[in-house]
């Protein structure tokens, strides 16, 4: 999901884009310790998604602060 369908979304849907992707890089994660996983990008990508998530949040929080 890239940052303009994020900002659109209201921070308790945001909270719960965050909760998703810190559970699937914990999956990926238990994968790959377990050797599993095939493709490791996919932790990477799941990562970022998760900051691309926090960033919104807070800049939506300090445009609220304002």
């Amino acid at each position: 999901m890239n940052a303009d369908d994020l900002r659109a979304k209201t921070p308790d849907e945001l909270r719960q884009e965050l909760a998703n992707n810190k559970k699937e890089s914990f999956n990926l994660r238990f994968q790959q310790a377990t050797g599993q996983l095939e493709n490791t990008v996919q932790i990477r990508k799941a990562r970022r998604a998760a900051a691309r998530v926090k960033t919104i949040l807070n800049e939506k929080a300090a445009a609220a602060a304002e």
